[in-house]
Parts: structure tokens; C-alpha cells; sequence
């Protein structure tokens, strides 16, 4: 049994345990020492002496910047040494060659941060992360033209993903712990082993990281046990990714494929995601946190995965395929984890705090204050907007096109046509992506769920020339599996009434990127429509948008997307963070399919992630 010294990081720990960190940032006496990271044997040594990496994950893209400092502080005074974060590709480049790492995409300032805070990163670029993200946090314009393969030494992906990861490199590649920074591995790839066993694309993912910049710290690969003969490389080292309950059998059999490789947890699952429309997760913290004393009295080295899930904001969830079935997470990534979404400390924290503490020996800081929340006086909607009066200019094609194909990432798209004659049949649409409501003559006559593997629905036209309307949701690309690499959203098959197919379409992209602007009155609306509300905040602090009485769609607040609502539940409310409100006057937009007029929507102090939509 191993028991090293977890905390005696030469340099940049020691120091930061014993100054403020204004202080450090006011003199600022001297670079930050270089440090090196290497597999030897059965465990890590960071220059030269024995390392047990204590890592939580963080995702600066689910968390405000405003409250970076906060999650990685929290980090720290749980014990953790090391923090884990994903880069989601399509967050920076949204269109080909167009990158943005400023703001909340400033992902460097999230690495120093957590270097001024006394951690070290662990980086995962991917290309491909997985992480309940949107398509994996691949770029949907990826999948813009043909001849496209995702995820495959295919020359237009490889081509697409050398120009992404030399621009991340430019920004990343200095924070290297040989440079002087706190990255000290970087993952190659992403539990490659669950999705083929293509050895040279993983050679090519790995020297292109070198290419880019990221050979001044340790690279490595990441699988599930059963997955890592597929997915490692054998000059790298290799860790393993199970969920809590499984600590010594996956283990063991790590022990027997890799005798002389370190023995760590690259994700330690201490929480769980969810689905809509079905259970909210939770998990035994005293089991895990046993469990995790176990793994670092062994000597064995962690990454929680998560530590603090957050939030993905936006249009930014994932979706699984499960035996065939489609299923969407939820806006919320809180993940039943020891820091909750919006910053609260778990008792799970306190136990794996406890745990520790008892491990290494180190008294860790003490946490920061706890951040306020409140409930704000519910609005009540008075202006709003037909979708139906605020459409844009069409694509006119004769066959149906995915949003990726007419340039659209997220959001809603409308397929329009006219039938000429009158009849009856049945509508059925060919790979659907993922939520659609039918109209004729602007009347809604059903809706299709992909999630309910619903594709097809009765019609019966009663006259010549009757107007088709389909309005698609993209409610999620799936961002697991072997499906994932063919997600386009819309409709990427056909349309076919009574088996003939349909043709001669306006296609109106709904990417819903300036919802403020549109024309608000004070008529009321039903159905599709946008509501749109002005409140007053007198002292901004966290609150929670309470969803439950809306139907279906998504929340903006000052122009930020929060995320998607559904009545089906778990997920009742909407994370608003203090940041993105301001004193005095704010504005929401809500978006609903399913809207009632003139709504009203309450806010409360607590998150409710449990509701069963009942």
C-alpha cells in the first residue's frame, strides 16, 4: 500500500498555500515554475518524485466566467489538487475558420485561474469528447456537405481537425507545465475504445496533438476497461473510466492489461446525467465516498468525473441511442455531484472532504462563502409573437435539407409545401431529428417524438392546394455510440404522403439568435409563439426559473439562451446565474410550441430537477 505526500508540488502549491492570492497577483515576483509529468510503472512522478493526481472535472463552457474562481476555489478546498476540463470544439469554431476564444471562451483565463488557485489541469481536447454534449462537441457544420466522416482518418475531418487543433494549441500550448503552466496531461482523443479499434486514426489524433504544440506535458488515452485493447496506444499511457460500485473489478483488470502502467481513474462517475422524460439520478455518497478512500489508500490516482457539473446552457445538450431508442439529456449537468449546479456544497462534498483530508494528511482550504440565492416575484407575460409572423426568407429546394445543409446549427427549422390534391394517408417522415409538429393550414393536427420512435401520423385533406407545415426541433444530436457520427438535425430523410414522396419545399431556418428584436404586441398568442416580459431586480443573485407550467421550448434572459424546458420533467426549472442579471431593469423571452396566452412564470431560491411532469 502506497501513502505518498499528495501536496508536496514544488513551487506552485507551495506557494499558493501560503499567500493570498491578491497578494500572488500584486507582486507577481517570477514566472511559475516548470514542472514535468510522467508515467513510471505503476504510478505518476512529477519531477522525479511520486504524484497521486486528485482531480475533479469543471467544463469553463457549463460554468459563467464570473464564477470560474469560484468552482476552482471549491475545487481546492475539497482537497483536489488537479482540476479535468473539456474543450468543446464547437463552442470556439462555429463556422469553418472562424474562432472566438474571448469571454466566457476564454479558455486560457480559465487555465490560469486554476493555476493561481494552486491546481493543475488535466486538458481533453478531444477532437471528440463525448460529455452529454451536442454531436460530442463537434461542430455541426461538419456535416454540411458529403464526403464528410467524422471521427475517421477521413482526409476532409483530418483536415478540419488539424486547423482546429493548431488554433487551440496557439491559445493552450504555452500552459503547458514544462512551460511553465499548470496542463500537466493532455488526453488523446476520447474512450476511442467505445466507438472502433482504428489504431491508425489514434496515431494520427496523437501526433497532430504533438504538431499543435502539446508535447510539454503528458499525453495519454482514456477507455473503459473492457474498451482500452481498442482504444489505447501502446506508447502512452492508459487509464480507465467506470462508475462508482466498480472501483476493484475494474482495476484489476487494468492490473492484467497494462501490469506496468499507472493506475488511475480517468473518470470516476459520482453522479449521473439525465433524460427527458425520465428519472432524476442520484447516488450514495457514503458507498462513494468508501469507495474513494479505497482507490487513494491504494495509492491510486482520481479524476471525479464530475466534480461540478453546471449547466449546458443554450441549445448545447446531448442525446444517447439506447437499443435503438433516442434519448435527450436535459438542459441541467448537475450530475448529482459534490458541487451542485449552481454552486452549492453538497453533503457529498464534506465526505469526499473528509476522505481526503484523511488520505493525505492536508488540511485543505477552507471553502469559500456560499453564493446567494432568491426568488424574484413571478412575471406575467403580456406581449408576444406568432412564429408564424416572423419567419425568414425560405430556402426553396425541391427535396428536403437538414439544417446543416441550408448552414444551421441549432434551434428550430420549418419545412413548408402544398399538396395539390385532396386525400387522405399517412405522413411519414424518414429519419427525424428530433421533435416535429404537423400543420395543415396552420392548424396543428400531431406531433412526432423521436424519443417515442414516432415517425408517421394520419392525414386527411379536405381540398385542393393544403399547405403542409412542419416545424422540426433538433432537441439534441446524440454524442455516444456508432449513431452519432451521422446526426443531422431537421429532417434528414424524406417526406412521403400515402408513399408518394413529397417535393417543391420553402425551408425557413429558425436558428432563434435575436429573439429580442422581433415584433412583440400585446395581443395574446396560443401555440407556437414567443412571450416576451420585462423585470426589475434590485440586488442580482442566483435564482431558478420555475418551468413547470409551460409546454415545451427554451428561455432567454438579457439575449443568453438558459436552456430547453419540457413538461415531461425531470427537470422543472432553469438555472439563472447572478452574473447574467442586471440591477435594475432585465428582459426574458420565453419560447414555447405548446404556448398558453399571456403565461405566468414563478421564480424560485432552489432548483427543482426531480419533477416527474405529472
Amino acid at each position: 500500500m502506497r501513502n505518498w505526500s499528495l501536496f508536496a508540488l514544488a513551487g506552485m502549491l507551495s506557494l499558493q498555500f501560503c499567500c493570498p492570492i491578491g497578494l500572488l497577483r500584486a507582486q507577481s515576483p517570477s514566472p511559475p515554475s516548470s514542472h514535468v509529468l510522467r508515467a513510471n510503472g505503476d504510478h505518476f512522478e512529477l519531477d522525479g518524485k511520486p504524484f497521486q493526481i486528485i482531480s475533479g472535472a469543471i467544463h469553463s463552457s457549463r460554468v459563467p466566467r464570473a464564477y470560474w474562481r469560484d468552482r476552482l476555489r471549491k475545487a481546492r478546498a475539497m482537497g483536489l489538487n488537479t482540476v479535468e476540463t473539456y474543450v468543446f470544439w464547437n463552442v470556439y469554431e462555429t463556422s469553418p475558420g472562424n474562432f472566438d476564444f474571448s469571454g466566457q471562451n476564454d479558455i486560457a483565463e480559465f487555465i490560469r485561474e486554476a493555476q493561481q488557485e494552486g491546481l493543475y489541469v488535466i486538458l481533453r481536447p478531444g477532437p471528440y469528447v463525448c460529455a452529454e454534449w451536442d454531436f460530442g462537441g463537434y461542430p455541426a457544420w461538419l456535416l454540411h456537405g458529403p464526403g464528410m466522416e467524422v471521427r475517421t482518418s477521413n482526409p476532409a475531418f483530418m483536415a478540419a481537425a488539424s486547423r482546429w487543433l493548431h488554433r487551440l494549441g496557439q491559445e493552450l500550448a504555452p500552459l503547458q507545465s514544462a512551460n511553465g503552466g499548470p496542463i500537466i496531461a493532455v488526453q488523446v482523443e476520447n474512450e476511442y475504445g467505445s466507438f472502433g479499434s482504428d489504431h491508425n486514426y489514434m496515431e494520427q489524433i496523437h501526433h497532430l496533438l504533438l504538431d499543435s504544440g502539446f508535447d510539454r506535458a503528458m499525453l495519454y488515452t482514456a477507455d473503459g476497461a473492457d474498451e482500452l485493447p481498442n482504444g489505447s496506444l501502446p506508447e502512452l499511457p492508459a487509464v480507465i473510466n467506470f462508475g462508482s460500485g466498480s472501483a476493484k473489478t475494474e482495476f484489476a483488470k487494468l492490473d492484467k492489461l497494462r501490469p506496468n502502467s499507472p493506475r488511475m481513474c480517468g473518470e470516476y462517475w459520482d453522479g449521473w446525467f439525465d433524460h427527458w422524460g425520465e428519472k432524476h439520478h442520484t447516488a450514495d455518497p457514503a458507498a462513494e465516498a468508501k469507495e474513494l478512500q479505497w482507490m487513494l489508500e491504494q495509492g491510486f490516482s482520481v479524476n471525479l468525473y464530475m466534480f461540478h457539473g453546471g449547466t449546458s446552457f443554450g441549445w448545447m445538450n446531448g442525446a444517447n441511442i439506447d437499443g435503438g431508442k433516442y434519448e435527450p439529456d436535459v438542459t441541467s449537468y448537475d450530475y448529482d455531484v459534490p458541487v451542485s449546479e449552481s454552486g452549492e456544497l453538497r453533503p457529498k462534498f464534506f465526505l469526499f472532504r473528509d476522505v481526503i483530508g484523511k488520505v493525505t494528511g492536508i488540511t485543505p482550504p477552507a471553502p469559500p462563502a456560499p453564493l446567494p440565492a432568491r426568488a424574484i416575484d413571478s412575471i406575467q407575460f403580456t406581449r408576444s409573437a406568432s412564429i408564424w409572423l416572423n419567419l425568414p426568407q425560405p430556402t426553396e429546394s425541391q427535396k428536403i435539407l437538414s439544417m446543416e445543409e441550408v448552414g444551421q446549427s441549432y434551434g428550430y427549422i420549418l419545412y413548408r409545401t402544398f399538396i395539390s390534391n385532396a386525400q387522405s394517408g399517412e405522413l411519414r417522415i424518414d429519419e427525424l431529428r428530433s421533435y416535429a409538429q404537423v400543420y395543415l393550414d396552420g392548424e396543428l393536427v400531431g406531433t412526432l417524438d423521436r424519443r417515442l420512435n414516432q415517425s408517421s401520423l394520419p392525414i386527411h385533406l379536405t381540398h385542393d392546394n393544403a399547405r403542409l407545415d412542419i416545424l422540426v426541433e433538433n432537441t439534441g444530436r446524440v454524442n455516444f455510440g456508432r449513431q452519432f457520427p451521422h446526426e443531422r438535425a431537421g429532417i434528414a430523410g424524406q417526406v412521403t404522403l400515402a408513399n408518394a414522396r413529397l417535393t417543391g419545399w420553402q425551408i425557413y431556418p429558425l436558428a432563434m439568435q435575436n429573439v429580442s428584436s422581433l415584433a412583440y404586441k400585446s395581443n395574446s398568442c396560443m401555440g407556437a409563439c414567443f412571450y416576451q416580459a420585462a423585470f426589475q431586480v434590485d440586488q442580482p443573485a442566483d435564482t431558478f426559473i420555475d418551468t413547470r407550467s409551460l409546454g415545451k421550448g427554451e428561455v432567454f434572459v438579457n439575449g443568453k439562451p438558459l436552456g430547453r424546458f419540457w413538461k415531461i420533467g425531470p427537470q422543472g426549472t432553469l438555472y439563472l446565474p447572478a452574473p447574467w442579471l442586471k440591477k435594475g431593469q432585465n428582459e426574458i423571452v420565453i419560447f414555447d410550441l405548446s404556448g398558453q396566452a399571456n403565461p405566468t412564470v414563478p421564480f424560485l431560491a432552489r432548483p427543482i430537477l426531480d419533477d416527474n411532469g405529472k
